[in-house]
C-alpha cells in the first residue's frame, strides 16, 4: 500500500490517554479533509481500541500502546492499535456483542462491536507472542482531498 502521510504514536496506558490518542489520530485525519461524522467515526473506533487496551491488556500494569495511522490517495485512513499485554484468547467471542471479560466493572461488552459498525473493516490479530492489534480502515467519502497540497476530484 501506498500512503502518502503516516504517523506513529506511542503513550503508556492510562486511561487518561484515550482523550489524547484520540484527538491525535483525528487531527493526522483532517488532512483528507473528512466530514464531521468521518472523523467522529474515527475517533469513536480509536477510543474503542484504546479503552481496550487500557483495561484489558495491561490489568495489572501500565504498558505500552502504539498506534499508527496511514492516510492513501483513494482517501483510505488505515489505522493499528496494538499492545504487548496478556493477548485475547479467542477473537471470535471477543467480537461477539455485550461479551466481556470484566461483567464485575460494569462492561458493556461492546467495543469490537462499536468498532465494525463506524469503520470500514476491522481486523485482529496477535501481537508476536504477546498483545493484540487491531487494524481498521475507513475510506472516506468526501472528494476534495487537502494533503500534501494535493487534490482528488
Amino acid at each position: 500500500m501506498n500512503y502518502i502521510n503516516e504517523m506513529t504514536l506511542e503513550f503508556d496506558s492510562h486511561s487518561i490517554n484515550e482523550g489524547f490518542a484520540r484527538s491525535a489520530v483525528a487531527a493526522f485525519c483532517v488532512q483528507l479533509n473528512p466530514t464531521l461524522d468521518e472523523i467522529t467515526d474515527i475517533k469513536t473506533a480509536v477510543s474503542e481500541a484504546v479503552t481496550n487496551c487500557v483495561v484489558h491488556a495491561y490489568p495489572k500494569k501500565t504498558g505500552k500502546i502504539s498506534i499508527w495511522v496511514g492516510l492513501t490517495s483513494a482517501r483510505d485512513v488505515d489505522i493499528k492499535i496494538s499492545d504487548a499485554g496478556v493477548g485475547i484468547s479467542d477473537f471470535e467471542k471477543a467480537r461477539e456483542p455485550f461479551f466481556t471479560t470484566k461483567p464485575d466493572e460494569e462492561r458493556a461488552g461492546m467495543g469490537f462491536t462499536v468498532m465494525e459498525s463506524f469503520m470500514n473493516s476491522v481486523v485482529l490479530r496477535k501481537n508476536g507472542d504477546r498483545g493484540v492489534v487491531v487494524e481498521m480502515r475507513k475510506t472516506l467519502t468526501h472528494k476534495k482531498c487537502v494533503a500534501l497540497g494535493g487534490e482528488n476530484d
